[in-house]
């Protein structure tokens, strides 16, 4: 049975990445990563003024990315907040590292425009979400995921992210009241 080793809390801006990370690391004593902080200068730029990035704008981030998920396998767990809205994006960072998780916290485009024009101080362009929305290839169905209503509240997801992580004996339907497992498919 899989029990990853490092995850990625992934989702479009505004699903609660960095909250539900944050406290994922706390609860498992991992350390965090916090995707945003490895964007290069030019791409902070481009999505502060609204202009969605190329995959040639990520490939350098991915790679930044992926070197900090190979240099913690076999020692310390990682969570990592990145979107990761592509298949490709999310098989490179699986490259790195064979026993990564995803949490795909799953939030609708409405919600999500309305916390990402709500965040004070984030240089993501509320004019990037629909972007976000068109470029997301779901992650469910794919090997490793857990999919998680984003409605929920932060500690919920955590409790449901971290028993996950854990392995099948702390994270079942009967035991959370919810069939919040939809899209494990580890």
């Amino acid at each position: 049975m899989f029990r990853p080793q490092a995850i990625v809390v992934m989702g479009v801006s505004g699903c609660g990445k960095s909250s539900v990370g944050e406290s994922c690391a706390q609860a498992l004593g991992w350390t965090l990563h916090e995707g945003d902080a490895y964007h290069a200068p030019e791409s902070i730029a481009k999505m502060r003024a609204g202009t969605p990035l190329t995959d040639a704008d990520r490939a350098g981030w991915l790679g930044r990315l992926a070197l900090l998920l190979d240099s913690s396998e076999g020692g310390q767990g990682v969570v990592l907040t990145c979107s990761a809205l592509r298949r490709k994006y999310r098989d490179r960072l699986r490259e790195a590292h064979p026993a990564l998780g995803f949490v795909f916290l799953k939030l609708g485009y409405d919600e999500a425009l309305v916390r990402v024009q709500s965040r004070p101080g984030h240089f993501f362009s509320p004019a990037l979400v629909a972007d976000q929305f068109a470029t997301l290839e779901s992650p469910e169905g794919e090997p490793g995921v857990l999919t998680l209503d984003a409605m929920q509240p932060i500690a919920t997801l955590v409790q449901d992210a971290v028993a996950w992580v854990r392995g099948p004996e702390a994270f079942t339907p009967e035991k959370t009241g919810r069939d919040t497992a939809a899209g494990d498919n580890a």
